[in-house]
């Protein structure tokens, strides 16, 4: 299918950079079968959440996504962009439009959401190992902070972390089983 955005190949993640361009990498990712490489140059993401709308739960065959979030620039695709498939949920299209979903075409496995600014990518697809990190250290870096579109959850998770009903920041606060909290107990973060 036509791309609506074709020059988007040449702006981070995408665009080439050398190794000097991009700094020293934090974090190194790929796909299920490796065709798809990146890494990242941000030690810690600027937020980490877990995503409980009905697209994230669609696309991603499960309750809610888990996500860190960096600046498009934080990452660099090593190999396989031929190999990325594009869909954008608002749309029901494979074009390339922001926001969209990143896959890999051989596996499937789902790469990163991305939108105008930042990209969401999947703790799950990063190794720690080879990025020098242990488990331990991987799991408090991609902690999430709190929950989004609590109010579309399949599950309750009664883990105490701020659940907002729609994005954060712009939305009502719910108890862990979903339930407004009252103004006087609301802080935003």
């Amino acid at each position: 299918m036509p791309e609506k955005d074709p020059g988007h190949k040449d702006r981070p993640p995408y665009q080439i950079r050398s190794d000097q361009e991009f700094g020293p990498v934090k974090w190194y990712a790929s796909c299920d079968c490796g065709q798809v490489t990146y890494k990242i140059n941000r030690a810690i993401p600027l937020n980490a959440k877990y995503c409980h709308c009905r697209g994230c739960q669609v696309t991603h065959g499960a309750p809610f996504q888990w996500c860190g979030i960096f600046h498009k620039r934080d990452i660099l695709f090593t190999k396989g962009t031929e190999g990325l498939s594009f869909y954008s949920s608002q749309n029901k299209s494979r074009d390339y439009q922001l926001p969209t979903k990143v896959a890999c075409t051989h596996c499937r496995s789902p790469i990163m959401d991305e939108g105008r600014n930042v990209c969401l990518i999947f703790p799950e697809l990063i190794d720690y190992k080879a990025s020098g990190a242990d488990h331990h250290t991987w799991r408090e870096t991609f902690e999430p902070k709190l929950h989004i579109f609590y109010a579309s959850r399949a599950i309750d998770i009664p883990d105490g972390k701020p659940k907002w009903s729609a994005l954060d920041q712009q939305s009502d606060l719910l108890d862990d089983y979903g339930k407004p909290k009252d103004d006087s107990s609301r802080t935003r973060m």
